[in-house]
């Protein structure tokens, strides 16, 4: 039994299942997934870590969510920097905000899969992502509290859970057109 890539199943079977659900005339007027951008915030860790012992620097706290990060999504993610100090987040210009990872091509399709078949079921009390999740233009971003979900991550070495915030950027003209593709990908939404 050969199994197919989600990038080959969307080609062969999701573009004629929109096409007749919208009435495209042409191929390139279906919408598909553009993106998956990953972001992590670092401020509770770097937080956290500066009240126990104020001698470790940022780099040393980030370094484990950087591994662990680009263990999940494939890729070593992007640093981002402060561009500004906010007092209230305890932030100042230069500091590590977060972390930043954008999927593109085969790389997104097979994060996008680990993300239906595995992550997803391993979240707990799941029952499927509202609709209201999607917005006016088709996108869609999953608050994701812990970063277990994943099997790559080995759970006897997690120093600290943190989470992150995943969104599937899709090229569609309005909601609809995103909710239909994103559950022909494989998205569970719940009933209404």
């Amino acid at each position: 039994m050969k199994t197919t890539s989600l990038k080959e199943r969307y080609k062969q079977e999701i573009v004629p299942v929109m096409r007749e659900k919208f009435g495209y005339k042409n191929v390139h007027a279906v919408p598909a997934l553009k993106k998956i951008v990953v972001n992590s915030g670092v401020g509770k860790m770097i937080n956290a870590k500066r009240g126990k012992d104020s001698a470790g620097s940022e780099e040393s706290v980030v370094a484990d969510l950087v591994n662990e990060f680009a263990l999940i999504v494939g890729q070593k993610p992007r640093i981002i920097r402060a561009h500004k100090s906010i007092s209230g987040f305890k932030l100042r210009e230069g500091m590590i905000a977060g972390v930043s990872a954008t999927l593109r091509g085969q790389r997104m399709y097979d994060f996008l899969t680990r993300l239906i078949h595995i992550a997803f079921p391993r979240m707990r009390d799941f029952r499927g992502f509202e609709k209201k999740s999607v917005d006016q233009r088709g996108n869609m971003t999953i608050g994701v509290s812990e970063q277990i979900i994943f099997p790559e991550i080995p759970h006897d070495k997690v120093r600290q859970m943190w989470g992150m915030e995943i969104s599937l950027a899709t090229n569609a003209k309005n909601r609809e057109e995103g909710i239909a593709l994103l559950t022909e990908l494989g998205i569970l939404f719940q009933k209404a």
